[in-house]
C-alpha cells in the first residue's frame, strides 16, 4: 500500500471509529449531548452541543472524498454554529484537495490549532510489554467503569461516559483494561474493519500511572489486531510541543508505530493548550 493510500485508510478507519461513537451512545445519552452527525461533500462533520470537546467536536475527512470549497466550509461552520458549538477542529490531511486547502480554511476564518501526528504499523509483531498490571479484555460487566476512566481522563461529561460504555461488546470493537487486583486501573479500546485497526480511547486512573499499563494495553491490542489480520493498525495523540511531557507519544513509538505524519488542525479559537 503506498503511502497516500495508507492516509486514505487511516483517514476512514478513525472518522467509522468516531462514527461508532455516536451509534453507541442510547437514545437519552444523544438527547443529553445534543450528538449530531453530519456528511458535507464527503467529510464527517461530527458534533456534541453538551459535554463534548473536540475529542467529538470535529471533522475528519474534509477534501478527501471531493475537493473541498468555501461552499463545504461555509456548510460546516453553520452546522457548528445553529448547533452553539464554537470550540471544534477541522483535520486537514496533507493530501486534502484542492492543494490549496489551508488558505480557503484561513479565508473561511479558521486558524491553525495544535496539531495532531498521525501514527501507523504493519502486522510485525510486538513483544508484550511487562507490567504488574494484569491485562484482559472486558465485557459488560466493568463497561461502567471503561466509561468512567475514558471519559475522565478526555475530559468528557457525564453522559459520555455511558456512549463510551457502549462501545464494550459492540461489533467491531475490542476493549481492554488494566487491573491492579480487582481495581480497574486502564483503558485502552480498537475498532476493527476491513482488516484495518484503530487504536483508541487509552487511559489510566491517575494512581496507576507509571506502572506499565497502557504500554501493555497496547501491546496487547497489537497482538490481537495481528491476530485477526490486520495489516495495518492507526492511532494518532497531539503533536510534541515544549512543556508536555508527551508520555502517549513514546508509549506509542515504543510499541512500534511510525510518525506517519503530522495532521494540521484549524479552529476558530487557536490552541488554547489543553483539548
Amino acid at each position: 500500500m503506498d503511502r497516500e493510500e495508507t492516509i486514505r485508510q487511516l483517514e476512514w478507519i478513525e472518522a467509522e471509529a468516531l462514527t461508532e461513537f455516536h451509534r453507541a451512545a442510547p437514545g437519552h445519552v444523544r438527547a443529553a449531548m445534543d450528538l449530531q452527525i453530519d456528511e458535507v461533500d464527503g467529510a464527517l462533520v461530527s458534533l456534541a452541543a453538551r459535554g463534548g470537546n473536540v475529542v467529538i467536536n470535529r471533522t475528519i475527512g474534509l477534501g478527501m472524498a471531493q475537493p473541498a470549497t468555501q461552499a463545504t466550509l461555509a456548510r460546516i461552520k453553520t452546522i457548528y454554529a445553529e448547533a452553539g458549538v464554537t470550540r471544534y477542529l477541522l483535520h486537514l490531511s496533507s493530501h486534502a484537495l484542492p492543494p490549496m486547502l489551508a488558505d480557503l480554511v484561513e479565508e473561511a476564518g479558521f486558524v491553525r490549532d495544535r496539531a495532531w501526528m498521525k501514527f501507523a504499523r504493519s502486522d510485525v509483531p510486538v513483544a508484550q510489554r511487562i507490567t504488574e498490571l494484569e491485562i484482559r479484555e472486558i465485557g459488560a460487566e466493568h463497561a461502567a467503569d471503561f466509561g468512567r476512566i475514558a471519559g475522565n481522563a478526555f475530559d468528557l461529561g457525564t453522559p459520555a461516559r455511558e456512549a463510551l460504555a457502549g462501545l464494550v461488546e459492540r461489533p467491531g470493537w475490542h476493549v481492554y483494561m488494566s487491573f491492579a487486583g480487582d481495581t480497574p486501573a486502564g483503558t485502552g479500546a480498537m475498532f476493527i474493519k476491513d482488516g484495518v485497526a484503530w487504536i483508541d480511547w487509552g487511559a489510566t486512573e491517575s494512581a496507576f500511572r507509571r506502572r506499565g499499563s497502557q504500554s501493555g494495553l497496547l501491546a496487547r491490542r497489537i497482538a490481537r489486531a495481528i491476530e485477526l489480520g490486520c495489516s495495518l493498525l492507526g492511532t494518532c495523540t497531539g503533536e510534541a510541543v515544549p512543556g508536555d511531557e508527551q508520555s502517549s507519544y513514546h508509549n506509542i513509538q515504543r510499541c512500534g508505530f511510525d510518525e506517519f505524519g503530522l495532521r494540521d488542525n484549524y479552529s476558530l479559537t487557536g490552541w488554547p493548550r489543553g483539548l
